[in-house]
């Protein structure tokens, strides 16, 4: 069974994975990404994940033999890639954008086999429709601080989830790695999704 690498320091897609039974080695990319800002949305996604994925690639954490992943998400909203909004004056500004509209949350996925060098790249994408939280709701949310670290400024998985009406397609792409996508792309690479499964207890 080949080690599953995570080239991601989000909590929420660690979570996920555990979840869904594997047990991630994390490996965090620490890449710029602010190289590749001028992409489509979708291009972007894919694109900061293959930078993610291929940064950890020589690093003594990451076994030979193992299958790493690099994720990246984005929120498109009116043709625009939303990332982390950095400072509660930006997530501010989101929210009075995105409050009762619906946006597209893409998420880049990139799996490379280091046994055989085989890669494999897809995006994701979803439709989250937003609820119209009041100012006063909006101004609490960001006082958390959840919305200052995550793309598009909200979660479903957490606090912001009371302010998504609902989704269309997969849910677990909008917390930050899509598993349906995911398994069929380790098919892709010659491994069955079940083999991944870590031990039981």
């Amino acid at each position: 069974m080949p080690t599953f690498v995570l080239a991601s320091a989000s909590p929420a897609r660690l979570a996920t994975l555990r979840s869904a039974g594997l047990d991630p080695v994390v490996v965090v990319s620490g890449v710029d990404e602010s190289v590749l800002d001028g992409l489509p949305p979708a291009e972007l996604a894919v694109g900061l994940a293959e930078l993610k994925c291929r940064a950890v690639l020589e690093r003594d954490e990451v076994p030979e033999g193992a299958l790493v992943l690099g994720c990246d998400s984005v929120l498109e909203l009116d043709g625009q890639a939303l990332g982390k909004p950095g400072s509660p004056e930006e997530a501010t500004r989101r929210w009075a954008a995105m409050r009762g509209r619906s946006g597209v949350l893409r998420t880049g996925h990139c799996l490379r086999d280091t046994a055989s060098g085989e890669e494999r790249s897809v995006t994701a994408s979803t439709t989250v429709h937003f609820a119209s939280p009041s100012d006063e709701e909006v101004a609490a949310y960001v006082g958390r601080g959840e919305p200052l670290h995550v793309a598009g400024a909200f979660t479903v998985d957490g606090l912001g989830g009371a302010f998504v009406r609902g989704i269309e397609g997969d849910h677990h792409n909008v917390v930050g790695v899509s598993l349906p996508v995911l398994r069929e792309m380790v098919g892709e690479l010659g491994h069955r999704w079940t083999d991944l499964w870590a031990p039981r207890a």
